[in-house]
C-alpha cells in the first residue's frame, strides 16, 4: 500500500480526517493513508477548551469519525507516527521509523503548535498548554483541586480556560501584555466587552503586564512573578500565548513557506502534487484578495474538501469566509469575515452592548469586512452576505436593529 498510487495525508487531525472522507466521497478508489503523530484517532479541538473541559461532553463526542469508520472506508490510519521528510523527486515521505511511503498526491495537514513561554520556570510541573486531548484531560484533573489559577495570555484559549477554571470554582487571574484582551483581534470596542465579561464573573484581569518568571517549589509551579516584581500565587498556570504553524516539514522539502505553507486557492503548494489545508495553510482567498491563514475549526472542517477536489484534478477555488465561535460563561459569539490588524476604519454596533446582545461590524470605506454576533442568533448567513456583497452600506441602517440585515444587501 505504499506504492505511488496512494494519496497520503500527513496529519491525522480534523483537517486530515475530513480530507480522507472527501477523497472517498469524491470517488477516489485508490489507497488513502492517514498518518498522525498522536495515539488518538482524529478529533475536534473546540471541545478541549469548552464542553469537554467543563465536563459537559463525553470523550467519544470529540472524535471526527467512529473508530470503525477508517477500516470501513479502506483508509489506512497510522497513529503514533511522524512524517519526518518529503522526497519530492521520488514521491515518497519518510516516517520516524525510517520507512518510506510512496505517494501520487500528498496533503499536508500538520496543524499548529502552542507557542512556548520563554521565561525562567516555564518547564515546571503545573504549567499547562492546551492543544491536545491529553492537555485537556490534565487541565480537567488539575481544576478538581486547584484553588488559584493564573492564565498567561488573554486570547481565545486563555479566556475560555479562564472561564472553565472559574466555573470549576478556582480563583482566576488573567495576565495580558496588551491593554485589553483580544485587542489585536477585535479592536477596542469589542475587546472591552470581553474584559467586562470576565471581571463581572470574578476574574482578576490584569492587562498591560509582563511575565518575568514562573516561580516554583519542589519542581512544581507556585506562582507568577511579573515584570514589576509583584508575585501572584497559583497552583496551576495556563499558558495561551498563541500558536505557530507546523510548516517545518514543508520548508525542509523546499516548498514555499511564509506564515505557514503558502498555497493557492486550490490549496496547492508550489509542488503540483502537494497540497496543504487547515491551520498550517496560508491560502490565497479569492474574495479577500490576499493570502490568509485561519486557525479555526470551521476552516479545518471545510478547507480539506476543496483540497481533496484539487487532488482529484477537479476545478476548485476555496472562498468560504473565515468563521469561528466561542462560549464563555453566558456569552455565546460567532464571528464571520476577515480583518487584518488595523485594516478597518469604523466599528458599527447594533443592539444592546451593555446587555451583551448585539452585533458588531468592522468596516473599511463603508464596506463590511466582518461581523460578530454576541448572544444574537441565526444571523450568520446575513452577516456573510453583507461581507460578500463588498458594497458600501448605510451605517445608520446597519446600526438599527429594526432594519432587517437582508435589506442592506437588497439591490
Amino acid at each position: 500500500m505504499s506504492g505511488s498510487e496512494a494519496y497520503v495525508i500527513a496529519g491525522a487531525s480534523l483537517a486530515g480526517a475530513k480530507a480522507a472522507e472527501a477523497l472517498r466521497d469524491g470517488g477516489f478508489g485508490g489507497p488513502v493513508i492517514l498518518i498522525g503523530d498522536e495515539d488518538e484517532r482524529p478529533y475536534e479541538r473546540p471541545p478541549l477548551s469548552k464542553d469537554y473541559l467543563l465536563g459537559k461532553a463525553e470523550r467519544d463526542s470529540i472524535y471526527v469519525h467512529p473508530a470503525d469508520w477508517y477500516a470501513g472506508n479502506d483508509v489506512t490510519l497510522r497513529l503514533g507516527t511522524t512524517v519526518t521528510g518529503i522526497d519530492r523527486a521520488a514521491h515518497q515521505v519518510t516516517l520516524d521509523d525510517g520507512s518510506q511511503v510512496g505517494y501520487a498526491k500528498l496533503l499536508l495537514a500538520t496543524g499548529s503548535s502552542p507557542r512556548r513561554l520563554d521565561v525562567p520556570g516555564a518547564g515546571l510541573g503545573g504549567v499547562h498548554y492546551l492543544r491536545r486531548a491529553s492537555d485537556s484531560d490534565q487541565l480537567k484533573k488539575a481544576f478538581q483541586t486547584a484553588g488559584r489559577v493564573a492564565v498567561i495570555g488573554a486570547g481565545w484559549i486563555g479566556l475560555e480556560t479562564a472561564a472553565a477554571a472559574r466555573i470549576a470554582g478556582a480563583e482566576v487571574t488573567v495576565l495580558e501584555y496588551a491593554e485589553l484582551p483580544l485587542l489585536r483581534v477585535l479592536g477596542r470596542e469589542a475587546a472591552q466587552v470581553f474584559a467586562t465579561l470576565h471581571t463581572e464573573h470574578g476574574v482578576d484581569l490584569r492587562c498591560g503586564v509582563q511575565v518575568a518568571e514562573i516561580t516554583g517549589s519542589g519542581g512544581q509551579a507556585s506562582g507568577v512573578r511579573l515584570g514589576d516584581g509583584s508575585h501572584l500565587p497559583a497552583d496551576v498556570v495556563i499558558v495561551g500565548v498563541g500558536i505557530a504553524p507546523n510548516s517545518q516539514l514543508a520548508g525542509a522539502a523546499g516548498l514555499e513557506v511564509s506564515n505557514g505553507i503558502r498555497v493557492d486557492a486550490q490549496l496547492r503548494t508550489t509542488d503540483p502534487d502537494i497540497y496543504a489545508a487547515g491551520d498550517v495553510a496560508n491560502a490565497f482567498h479569492p474574495l479577500i484578495g490576499t493570502h490568509i491563514r485561519v486557525e479555526h475549526w470551521a476552516n479545518a472542517l471545510h478547507q480539506p474538501h476543496a483540497a481533496a477536489r484539487g487532488m482529484l484534478g477537479q476545478a476548485v477555488s476555496y472562498d468560504r469566509l473565515p468563521y469561528f465561535f466561542t462560549d464563555q460563561y453566558d456569552l455565546g459569539m460567532e464571528y464571520s469575515g476577515y480583518v487584518a490588524p488595523g485594516g478597518y476604519d469604523e466599528v458599527v454596533l447594533r443592539g444592546d452592548v451593555p446587555g451583551r446582545e448585539f452585533i458588531a461590524f468592522w468596516l473599511s470605506g463603508g464596506r463590511v469586512l466582518a461581523g460578530m454576533n454576541v448572544n444574537v442568533w441565526d444571523v450568520t448567513d446575513a452577516i456573510q452576505a453583507l461581507v460578500r456583497a463588498g458594497q458600501p452600506v448605510d451605517t445608520a441602517r446597519l446600526a438599527d436593529p429594526a432594519v432587517p440585515l437582508g435589506e442592506l444587501t437588497a439591490r
